[in-house]
């Protein structure tokens, strides 16, 4: 895509200006933290399982790089679905989070684990699609141990692209970094600016806008430039 100027000013007209900037967002944010967590993201119970459990570590008062090393702690562990976490000693899940440098809320965490996965096979057999069935399926994650709004958020903003009724899904720290960077401050806008697929990176770039001003700014200046 061309960058539009308005021929009188010489500068960017607003839509060429949102285009730069997302595009600078996205090469910096080249993968998701799913994917940093090893997750290959499908419509299938294993991977939709681990974005829960990523989404529980990273709802957590603790740096995303510490959340997404316990996640892949966990899976090299064996824990890669609901059964196998069930099936984990509560010490085997402390040790697997301590190993990521999850140690803060490692017991806890574990606890939490343990629990939900337990709930996800009595209610869903294991299976988060059948959650899509619920009249509220964000309403339903909150009952899962370790999901508050924050967890819930983190998990739908992740999913959206295989559960595409939820996109585009951007949360309050997702608008907070749109915002920053000058976007609109609008899911459905901001979703107009990216391919479907492109979202859950959008997503997560913004957040990361929102929480690292100094990569907001190195954003804003490579669009500026381009």
């Amino acid at each position: 895509m061309t960058t539009k100027t308005d021929r009188k000013s010489g500068k960017k007209t607003t839509a060429a200006r949102y285009e730069a900037v997302v595009r600078a967002l996205l090469n910096r944010q080249q993968r998701t933290y799913t994917a940093q967590a090893g997750i290959r993201l499908r419509n299938t119970p294993a991977p939709l399982y681990q974005t829960l459990v990523l989404a529980i570590l990273l709802s957590a008062r603790i740096k995303a790089d510490i959340a997404v090393a316990a996640a892949r702690a966990l899976f090299d562990a064996g824990m890669r679905d609901p059964q196998s976490m069930a099936d984990a000693s509560w010490q085997q899940r402390v040790d697997a989070l301590g190993e990521g440098g999850y140690r803060r809320y490692d017991e806890r965490t574990s606890t939490m684990l343990g629990r939900g996965a337990e709930l996800l096979l009595e209610r869903y057999g294991g299976d988060l699609r059948r959650l899509r069935e619920e009249p509220d399926p964000k309403k339903a994650l909150l009952d899962i141990p370790g999901i508050g709004p924050t967890g819930a958020d983190i998990f739908l903003r992740d999913v959206q692209g295989v559960w595409p009724e939820f996109a585009p899904y951007i949360d309050r720290k997702a608008l907070d970094g749109a915002r920053r960077l000058g976007l609109p401050a609008s899911p459905e806008k901001l979703g107009d600016l990216v391919h479907g697929r492109e979202m859950p990176r959008l997503a997560d770039g913004l957040v990361h806008a929102a929480l690292d001003k100094p990569l907001a700014d190195e954003v804003l200046a490579a669009a500026k430039a381009a």
